[in-house]
């Protein structure tokens, strides 16, 4: 957005933002990023709206937004006559005052399963340009482990930074009013960090919950399964009723009138959008299939990928590991008849090979025992016993090849 000075690569607007804006957003123009934004600058915060997304920085730069956002048109026009926002599209222009938010999560690909490389790759763009002790959020939906993973990442590569990740929970469309109500979870690598972030998101957000980082990343993917499944179950209510011939429209309202039990129960359609399909699929990678309600939620779910009209594409990738282990992916788009007709192909072939020990058990048992009666009615007895069991259980849920995973994220 900014002209660069050629020989430093920084913008004298960049240099400015460096030394003033409170904290930077990440992906600031997007749908988890504006509402952040937004209500940070209500706060009297100044704001670095970070994102390559040029376009989408000029629309907002000029005072209207790049989608649906309730309530937000009223925050931009405030924020903008009172100066609080900054656009930047270049790392090199984050602020190395205060936190960066990154919104950047753990997409999955083509046959769903998680891919962390995105997220490395992206913090390893901002990284160069942030100070020691900074403090990092990561905010959108992450793999299990990736919070832990990316403080250690960085502290091997002898970089001094806060980790926290606090999780969005928002519904889109309706971000800015779900901030002002909905608790905050917040967890951080080391106490500093959780400190650090727990100040930054009080003034926004009603209340803070803090725990471990895990704990926070498997929060953020349970709360959208569990709201992935409950759209499943309707579906398939609404599936079963139709094939008796009746209307499930009627049958909900039956089900839901006066009966608090049931007033959460979602109406069928399409299950929202692709977050929830997307955090059901990292859980169930990580439970190695060991996700059955998951697994169901996304047969019922899942709407197959569509053809594409206009675009021709093709990709391919091919993973193995040290355990003989492969995985084949192929996907291919060709439009037949342009923006009337295309063909879409995607296929895999994979195979995890594990090592693992052969169940057994042994037992040893070692018994003696002495009498001696040395007098009339004198009886003297000893005893002693050696016991020891060695008990391997069969496997019943596959072990974790972390060698695999290393490698696919690019063997850090």
């Amino acid at each position: 957005m900014n002209f660069a000075d050629p020989q430093t690569g920084r913008s004298a607007a960049a240099k400015i933002i460096a030394e003033t804006a409170d904290l930077t957003v990440v992906g600031g123009a997007g749908h988890v990023g504006v509402p952040l934004v937004l209500s940070f600058a209500a706060k009297g915060l100044s704001v670095n709206v970070n994102d390559r997304n040029e376009e989408a920085l000029k629309v907002l730069q000029s005072g209207r937004l790049p989608f649906i956002e309730i309530g937000a048109n009223e925050l931009l026009t405030k924020a903008l006559a009172e100066k609080k926002l900054t656009f930047t599209s270049r790392p090199n222009e984050i602020s190395t005052k205060g936190p960066v938010i990154v919104t950047i999560g753990t997409p999955v690909d083509e046959f769903l399963n998680p891919v962390r490389r995105v997220i490395q790759d992206c913090l390893d763009e901002i990284v160069p340009h942030l100070k020691d002790g900074q403090l990092i959020v990561l905010r959108s939906t992450i793999y299990p482990g990736t919070t832990e993973w990316i403080d250690d990442y960085f502290k091997r590569a002898g970089r001094k930074l806060k980790i926290a990740f606090c999780p969005e929970r928002i519904v889109q469309g309706n971000g800015i009013e779900e901030l002002r109500k909905m608790p905050q979870i917040v967890s951080g690598t080391t106490p500093e960090a959780e400190e650090e972030a727990a100040a930054l998101f009080a003034p926004i957000v009603p209340e803070i919950v803090r725990v471990k980082p895990m704990e926070a990343e498997f929060a953020k993917l349970f709360n959208n399964a569990y709201r992935y499944i409950e759209f499943a179950v309707t579906n398939q209510f609404y599936l079963i009723a139709k094939s008796a011939g009746l209307d499930y429209d009627n049958i909900l309202k039956a089900m839901k009138h006066n009966y608090p039990r049931a007033k959460n129960i979602p109406t069928p359609g399409f299950a929202a959008g692709p977050c929830l399909v997307k955090d059901t699929m990292q859980l169930l990678a990580f439970a190695r299939n060991e996700f059955g309600l998951g697994n169901a939620a996304g047969t019922v779910n899942l709407v197959p990928s569509k053809a594409n009209l206009s675009r021709m594409a093709t990709s391919t990738s091919i993973r193995t590991d040290d355990r003989g282990g492969h995985r084949f992916s192929f996907d291919v788009n060709r439009p037949l008849i342009t923006d009337k007709a295309a063909f879409r192909f995607s296929a895999v072939d994979e195979s995890k090979g594990f090592t693992r020990k052969p169940a057994e058990e042994k037992i040893r048992r070692y018994y003696g025992a002495v009498q001696v009666r040395p007098f009339r009615f004198t009886t003297l007895n000893a005893s002693f016993e050696h016991y020891t069991n060695f008990y391997r259980r069969p496997n019943s849920i596959t072990p974790r090849d972390t060698t695999f995973e290393w490698r696919a994220s690019g063997s850090p």
